[in-house]
């Protein structure tokens, strides 16, 4: 059995006359984290919702287990065990906390995680599993977007902007639960504007630049310049040398 479990293949999507995404290739391992980094605009949730059948690309495959999943439906990605946790939680304000998570019970594999094991991942929940999800706090409705996807037992999951929005000691205490969800056996995409969080996660690191891959491999492998220009491009580089800022 091969260790790649996710693979992009020369991926381009485009959004009418704009190109969101532009030959952007890589794979994702077995009980691997991934992160994907890059600016506002370079083409992070336009990857991660490709993946999850949101968008349809222009040319080039998905293919989970070897197989190209270009023309399945996102519910049947779900089945498959591909779950998205989208950027801005996408909640049902009108449900309540538990309600949600058995939404995303619906289509559920078989696996660890049940509604049951999401209350012992987030203790808070098991108390407040009859309150509207629109009174929870924002670190609080993201960790209910995280229990629904946990819930329908994906292989991959998919964490959009995990800590945007959030104040760090949340952020902090959402990614100290990533070693659990590893060690159920699932492998996580993150997309991540925060830098240093992304790396601190993650086994290997996929920087997106306007859409192009400009940065791929261990984060360790990089130095802060490196990881700078393939966030921010030359043009930046360009900006604060004129400013004086670049010395």
């Amino acid at each position: 059995m091969s260790d790649t479990l996710l693979e992009v293949r020369s991926l381009c999507v485009h959004h009418g006359q704009l190109c969101a995404l532009d030959d952007v290739s890589f794979s994702l391992q077995r009980g691997e984290i991934l992160a994907i980094i890059g600016a506002n605009g370079a083409g992070k949730s336009t990857l991660l919702r490709t993946i999850a059948g949101l968008h349809r690309p222009t040319s080039g495959s998905v293919l989970f287990e070897g197989h190209d999943i270009n023309g399945v439906v996102p519910y049947r990605r779900v089945k498959l065990g591909i779950s998205l946790v989208p950027e801005g939680r996408r909640l049902f304000s009108s449900m309540t906390l538990e309600e949600n998570l058995l939404v995303g019970a619906y289509h559920a594999n078989p696996g660890p995680f049940s509604v049951e094991r999401v209350y012992e991942l987030f203790e808070w929940m098991r108390a407040r599993r009859k309150q509207s999800v629109w009174q929870l706090s924002g670190g609080e409705q993201q960790a209910v977007a995280i229990g629904r996807a946990l819930v329908a037992n994906p292989r991959v999951l998919l964490l959009d902007e995990l800590s945007l929005g959030l104040a760090p000691i949340v952020v902090e205490r959402i990614y100290a639960l990533v070693p659990d969800i590893i060690a159920q056996g699932v492998s996580i995409l993150i997309v991540e504007q925060d830098v240093s969080q992304g790396l601190a996660a993650a086994n290997r690191v996929h920087c997106l630049l306007e859409g192009r891959t400009s940065m791929t491999g261990v984060p360790s492998e990089f130095t802060n310049e490196q990881i700078d220009r393939a966030y921010f491009g030359a043009s930046h580089e360009a900006t604060l040398r004129v400013a004086g800022l670049g010395e």
